[in-house]
């Protein structure tokens, strides 16, 4: 067994296996392995091979694309085989009576009496396992935590956007009761605070909770994934009781939150408050109302436009009449505040939800994407900087800046890292900058990595490729999945994903809207053309407070909003 190797583990507990280079090892250096050579039981890195080939003609050691016939990581083999009471310890027996792993400190202490307690070896001989069967059990169930943790982030998102709301009608109570507003209004305000950090503390705990759950699957499927087809049986057994036991636990998770319900907060003001205002205790009631969660959406649900609006966005500091505003991207803030992307014009735009323009930021080069990091701040892309914007009472704050070695064309956000496009590659970052790695790469053409978007479970990215006219479906690891051309899609530009999963596409060249199904694999429909006002549009988004779709246009200072029914 090769205990020369090391493993690292990335942000949010995704299991990644580095081999080191034995002989840079022992030299106190940290490379990582390329090659694998099972008759010296070593890894060589592409310096050291080369000596290891002239010293040894016979051996053949296996490269990266071979490695299945790599030894299995020390780390992985450490997390299936350390007993999880006694740390020290490796699992090597199994009571039937209590159908447990046991170390044989647990055999001592608490499987004395058992009848069937026996060593792993003997039983894997006569125990198969299905690792296949539980992998799919376990990229599944990954889904289903994702699509839970989104409702709670979604909770706890609404918890606090009630409660802003709600002020508003404070403000309104407090014009009429002036004399004795300034001790009414402390005590209100802090009666729905405490409402609000109590609600905040219960939501955060189940969204901690099913986080965990989450951590641990993904470390059982990268554990299934290095164990299998490498005869490891102890592993594998041991792999496939853990991902059941912790499946068992999940569903009885699961059933616990099948009745959960979207919280947020509301506030009654009392009509007749400045008449009883000296016998009452506070400004109005706060209340607690809760609507059932939609867990599960259908991604593949066609959307259908029913009628259309179109709104300027030109402001009178803009360039001249002759050139147009052109909007590169749209983003809707859970307050229902809107955000657009102005390159022409070198800002950020907010519009109010009556897509008037109340405020502005401008920028020293052209905006050309957006993400949301929080309910009110968001990331922009523009030459080789990523600048983070704060909304703030209706106005735009820049908070920081992020400067990158390559050109900044597509953003997204996906728990807690940025997926950067640059025209040709996919990277992805950590919120500090720190890169992380290289997704994906096409140096074909100019803009076949184009714009990116993430799906609703968190399991597929999909990117434009303009030059080309198509759509790339992709794992988060960057391996191709799919790829979708259409005759009604000609030089795609943004994709899109909806609140429920499903994928729109704007075809600049073609003038469409298009939407695709979650698996990037086929046309659903064709949602607007030029027959319907659309002129090379350039940037599309959903809003959910309005069910309506957004659609922003190349050199065009008007947005068009379509209803959907």
């Amino acid at each position: 067994m090769a205990t020369f190797s090391q493993s690292t583990v990335e942000k949010g507990s995704d299991m990644v296996q580095d081999f080191l280079c034995s002989t840079c090892k022992d030299r106190k250096l940290e490379k990582s392995a390329e090659y694998y050579c099972e008759t010296c039981v070593q890894f060589y890195c592409g310096n050291c091979i080369h000596v290891h080939g002239q010293l040894f003609t016979e051996h053949s050691p296996h490269g990266r694309g071979d490695m299945k016939k790599w030894p299995v990581a020390k780390k992985v083999e450490d997390f299936l085989l350390k007993c999880d009471v006694h740390k020290e310890e490796n699992m090597e027996m199994f009571c039937k009576d209590h159908s447990q792993l046991c170390c044989r400190k647990c055999d001592i202490i608490s499987h004395r009496k058992c009848q069937t307690v026996i060593l792993l070896s003997d039983l894997v001989k006569t125990s198969p396992t299905d690792l296949k069967q539980v992998s799919v059990t376990i990229h599944s169930t990954l889904a289903e935590l994702m699509e839970l943790q989104n409702n709670q982030e979604s909770s706890i998102r609404s918890v606090q956007s009630s409660f802003e709301e709600q002020l508003h009608k404070i403000q309104e109570s407090r014009e009429k009761i002036i004399a004795a507003l300034s001790m009414l209004e402390k005590k209100t305000l802090t009666e729905m605070k405490d409402k609000l950090t109590q609600l905040q503390a219960l939501l955060k705990g189940d969204r901690d909770e099913c986080a965990t759950f989450r951590d641990e699957f993904k470390q059982l499927r990268d554990a299934i994934q290095d164990v299998s087809d490498k005869g490891k049986q102890e592993l594998s057994f041991i792999a496939s009781f853990k991902c059941k036991d912790k499946i068992q636990q999940f569903e009885k998770y699961r059933k616990k939150n099948l009745s959960q319900k979207e919280s947020s907060i509301t506030f009654q003001p009392n009509n007749e408050i400045v008449q009883y205002l000296s016998s009452l205790s506070g400004l109005g009631m706060i209340e607690h109302s809760s609507q059932p969660l939609t867990v599960r959406g259908n991604p593949d649900q066609v959307i259908r436009i029913d009628g259309k609006s179109e709104y300027d966005v030109r402001l009178r500091g803009d360039s001249s009449k002759e050139s147009k505003c052109c909007i590169r991207d749209i983003c809707v803030l859970p307050s229902g505040q809107i955000l657009i992307a102005d390159s022409e014009n070198q800002k950020i735009k907010l519009l109010n939800q009556q897509f008037q323009v109340v405020s502005h930021c401008n920028l020293s080069d052209q905006p050309r994407d957006m993400c949301q990091i929080t309910p009110s701040e968001v990331g922009v892309t523009y030459g080789s900087n990523i600048h983070f914007i704060k909304v703030n009472n209706s106005q735009l704050w820049k908070v920081r800046k992020l400067q990158v070695r390559h050109d900044c064309e597509g953003i997204t956000y996906h728990e807690g890292d940025l997926l950067v496009t640059t025209g040709t590659a996919l990277y992805k970052y950590w919120l500090t900058g720190k890169l992380v790695r290289k997704l994906h790469q096409d140096i074909s053409n100019i803009n076949t990595v184009w714009r990116c978007a993430v799906s609703r479970t968190g399991d597929r990215l999909y990117i434009t490729n303009s030059s080309q006219s198509k759509l790339i479906t992709l794992t988060m690891d960057g391996s191709v999945l799919a790829t979708f051309e259409d005759p009604d899609l000609i030089s795609p530009t943004v994709v899109h994903v909806t609140p429920a999963g499903q994928v729109l596409v704007c075809g600049e060249g073609s003038s469409t809207i298009l939407q695709v199904d979650s698996m990037g694999t086929r046309k659903l429909a064709t949602l607007a053309t030029d027959r319907d006002g659309l002129k090379t549009p350039y940037s599309v988004c959903y809003n959910s407070n309005t069910a309506s779709i957004i659609v922003g246009m190349w050199r065009n200072d008007m947005i068009l909003v379509y209803k959907v029914e």
